[in-house]
């Protein structure tokens, strides 16, 4: 396969559009799958995928964009698509975020130089090597585990006509193991997970036994109807609800009034969500969870923009001591909007807590349910953020300080944006996995949360 570099290189040298950019990620990519206390397949592949994006000038701020990609790693084969980007380029209407391209010194941020030429990042199966013995030890024992995990190397480089020449590695994994025990109306199931970066920090037997611990809390079952119900909700949990706030929260809607974060006469900026001084924030450069440290696209939408391609990625803080910080805005929209230009982030951690575990804050709950993981979470208002969803492997009931027994699972109707402002304790913050966004984003670091009014809209029937 011919070197990611030497593509972008050819690419660019083949253009005769006014400017182009051409983006290589080259991924390697290993997982393994275990079922019923045996494993059942493992495997690794390699993939390129790459795009070329072509720009004709009307003007400074005026631009026809192409961008068409390709997973061929044939080199004959360049040029056909560098073409095939021109013309989709001729015939684009005027592109609404057009810029002026940036440059290696725009931003301070510096290109990889020797690094441009070397070799992709790789991973094999042998990265699953301790995680396989830890396992077995877990098949020895009588609760059936079921599970999946998968490491990727993704190599990108981007380079642009006007010279920024750009390269990151991005090791993303996680671990999922799923623990069922009992048959048929007794069967009881319960679900730990982790992300990683190498598998060197993965704690197997940990998981196993905080999977095992959950399923000894179903040994005792009771019913509840729907309500609102004081809930804890561990870090996974409040994952998977920050992350969709942060999906939400780009500038244009909220300045056009079709966003949650959108008031009369302009944005929520600088209103207070908490009483509690919870900030919220993205760092490419968090320990542990660093991600690509510069704009990587090879097309617009209304939280980045191709014009931005090469832009450093800094820390941004979303919502700072409960206050709301700073909303997603490409150079074009905070230009329109007199805003300071920010980009979205590939890891989300809130802070601000008060340091107590979930297990500290299980032993000062009078009466209440413990959540572990949610599933199928969707949007139902955007104009308050109102998500739906279920409950999913472990629902508890907390009486007195302990856990007693395990609850029918429920459908909720929340706002992240409403349960912050009604949040009455934050805890310490850890790394954790989101199970419903884990496909897209693993890179997390939340605390439980106690919430005094969790709706639980419905009793749902799913086990």
């Amino acid at each position: 396969m011919m070197p990611a570099g030497a593509v972008v290189e050819q690419a660019l040298a083949l253009s005769h559009a006014d400017e182009a950019m051409v983006i290589v990620t080259d991924a390697h990519e290993a997982s393994l799958r275990w079922a019923g206390n045996s494993m059942t397949t493992n495997g690794s592949s390699i993939s390129r995928d790459w795009a070329v994006i072509s720009i004709f000038r009307d003007g400074p701020n005026s631009a026809r964009v192409g961008s068409v990609s390709a997973t061929s790693v044939d080199p004959a084969e360049i040029e056909q698509v560098v073409r095939a980007s021109e013309a989709a380029a001729r015939t684009a209407e005027p592109a609404k975020d057009a810029m002026p391209l940036l440059t290696p010194d725009s931003d301070g941020l510096p290109d990889s130089g020797n690094d441009w030429a070397s070799a992709p990042g790789s991973t094999g199966i042998e990265v699953f090597t301790d995680l396989a013995r830890d396992l077995a030890g877990g098949f020895d024992g009588a609760d059936r585990l079921y599970g999946f995990a998968y490491h990727q190397m993704h190599t990108t480089w981007l380079g642009t006509s006007t010279g920024i020449r750009r390269r990151f590695v991005q090791p993303t994994g996680s671990v999922e193991i799923n623990g069922k025990r009992g048959e048929g109306a007794d069967l009881a199931s319960a679900w730990v997970g982790v992300g990683t970066a190498d598998f060197t920090d993965v704690d197997v037997p940990g998981l196993l036994t905080e999977l095992s611990r959950r399923l000894d809390w179903s040994e005792r079952r009771v019913e509840l109807p729907a309500g609102r119900y004081e809930t804890l909700l561990p870090p996974s949990a409040v994952a998977d609800l920050m992350i969709y706030l942060a999906w939400s929260m780009e500038g244009r809607g909220a300045h056009e009034g079709h966003s949650a974060f959108a008031k009369a006469g302009g944005t929520r900026i600088g209103e207070r969500l908490s009483h509690i001084p919870l900030t919220l924030y993205s760092d490419p450069s968090a320990g542990g969870l660093e991600y690509r440290p510069f704009v990587v696209t090879s097309s617009s939408s209304e939280s980045l923009s191709v014009f931005d391609n090469g832009l450093a990625a800094r820390r941004v803080d979303w919502l700072r001591n409960g206050v709301i910080e700073s909303l997603v805005y490409p150079r074009a929209t905070a230009a329109e909007f007199d805003a300071p230009t920010t980009v979205p982030g590939d890891n989300l951690l809130l802070t601000g807590g008060s340091g107590a575990s979930i297990d500290a804050m299980i032993a000062n709950t009078e009466r209440g349910l413990l959540l572990t993981t949610l599933w199928y979470i969707r949007e139902v208002d955007p104009a308050t953020l109102l998500l739906t969803g279920l409950t999913r492997d472990g629902v508890y009931l907390v009486e007195n300080g302990e856990v007693t027994a395990a609850v029918n699972n429920f459908r909720f109707n929340e706002s992240p944006i409403d349960l912050l402002r009604r949040t009455t304790e934050a805890g310490a913050t850890e790394t954790t996995l989101p199970r419903e966004w884990k496909d897209w984003f693993t890179r997390a670091a939340m605390p439980p949360l106690r919430i005094p009014d969790f709706h639980m809209s419905s009793v749902s029937q799913a086990t």
